[in-house]
């Protein structure tokens, strides 16, 4: 299985000036798989430490941060000497040792010619109190299920991937059936690695929603293992409303969709520990579509997405039937399947911000409005052909923006300020808006 984070470990790996990494992701999007396979790929020998249960290590780091003991320490473990230049040290589970991760920063300060990559679940949330996070002295990469691209490439498909990259859309619209078919097997297989796995072995989708519901099931059992007590129900209620939320034709956060009565205030912790455990996306409205977008973010309207396409289906009980009609699958849920495939696209482009913007009356909306350094672009998403586009044509007469996309299921065109994009070509959306 390829991932494209593999290529930002490397250029990590060859800058001189390098800090230790911490990756964070959601549980089971495939963290310690990438750490080990950079390892293989990348280095003559590899430290893996999982600190969970460790009563060893844990003892290791609980002395002082003297970097050359705990390398003797790590030595003593790994049974061989460390070579800094062709050795990568793996931390996982690294929360469960605050010490451990807190002696990144002594790594970083004294002893930086060693490669060290950290990961660990819910690293967001599980931090003890009074932890010293290395604020500064490390690096962050932020991990997501597979790309729309990365799973055509699990399944077979690169010459797919390399024409998308190659941008050839008249080539592209030949074989659009291709395209859309596999973009209907993402919708409900999603892009967790061990589903995406299984599924290219043998294209059973009843071992799909089998492991789907298992890693669900995982998440369930972290609310109650992890979360406070006294949070743990509220958690549920609000993870369990997302399919609902985003079932509607306006897909903003409504409280009293999670309870009756419900106030923000009731749910602030909850909300946050699933945003610091990776599980939702939390995209906020902007008032006005400005640099930095940030400034004109309202934190009270937003819409909230889950980490993945594949688990929504699944909470949603899509029937895989749905698979065989027509493109039903794109328009099922008032589109809510397509505005997350669309957002877990964006999430994995990096250094982009991603943001809705609706006018005061309400009765006008872009679905997403991105800061690519250059421009500020606004994306509308159709979930069927129809490409009747009143929100942009009034955002664009209020803002005019040099270039909008809307992305359909329309072929690929071009226009003078507006690109239809395929919402299978989503993922080479930036080649469009340099």
């Amino acid at each position: 299985m390829y991932r494209q984070a593999i290529e930002t470990l490397k250029k990590w790996k060859n800058n001189p000036n390098r800090k230790p990494l911490i990756i964070r992701g959601a549980r089971q999007v495939g963290k310690t798989w990438l750490m080990k396979e950079f390892g293989k790929s990348c280095f003559n020998h590899t430290v893996y430490i999982n600190f969970d249960g460790n009563d060893r290590m844990s003892e290791l780091f609980s002395g002082d941060m003297d970097v050359r003991r705990i390398i003797l320490g790590l030595e003593l473990e790994a049974g061989f000497k460390i070579n800094s230049e062709n050795t990568l040290i793996i931390f996982d589970e690294v929360q469960e040792v605050p010490n451990a991760l807190k002696s990144l920063k002594y790594f970083n300060e004294n002893a930086p010619e060693y490669n060290i990559v950290a990961a660990g679940s819910l690293l967001g949330v599980a931090l003890h109190p009074g932890t010293s996070f290395p604020v500064g002295k490390v690096e962050f990469l932020d991990l997501y299920p597979l790309n729309f691209t990365e799973f055509l490439m699990a399944t077979g498909k690169e010459q797919f991937v390399e024409l998308l990259q190659k941008g050839d859309f008249a080539m592209i619209t030949s074989f659009k059936t291709k395209y859309i078919d596999a973009l209907k097997y993402y919708y409900f297989v999603g892009g967790m690695p061990e589903v995406v796995f299984h599924f290219s072995l043998d294209n059973d989708f009843n071992k799909v929603r089998e492991i789907q519901k298992r890693i669900l099931d995982a998440y369930e059992q972290d609310f109650s293992k992890h979360a406070p007590n006294g949070a743990v129900p509220r958690i549920r209620l609000l993870w369990n409303s997302i399919p609902v939320q985003l079932a509607k034709e306006n897909k903003k956060f409504v409280y009293g969709l999670v309870k009756e009565g419900a106030r923000a205030r009731e749910y602030e912790l909850a909300m946050q520990w699933l945003l610091d455990c990776g599980l939702v996306t939390k995209v906020s409205r902007i008032s006005k579509p400005a640099l930095p977008l940030k400034a004109y973010e309202d934190l009270k309207a937003f819409k909230l997405f889950m980490v993945d396409v594949g688990l929504l289906s699944c909470m949603s009980r899509l029937n895989p039937q749905t698979l065989l009609k027509g493109n039903a699958l794109f328009e099922e849920f008032k589109g809510a399947l397509t505005e997350q495939y669309v957002l877990q696209q964006l999430k994995g482009l990096r250094e982009i911000d991603t943001y809705y913007w609706a006018n005061d009356r309400g009765n006008s909306e872009i679905d997403f409005v991105i800061d690519n350094v250059n421009a500020i672009v606004p994306i509308e998403v159709k979930a069927e052909t129809n490409l009747k586009a009143k929100s942009l044509k009034t955002y664009k007469e209020m803002f005019s923006p040099a270039v909008s996309i809307r992305a359909s299921m329309s072929d690929y065109k071009k226009e003078d300020w507006l690109v239809n994009m395929p919402l299978y070509a989503i993922p080479v959306l930036l080649s469009q808006i340099k």
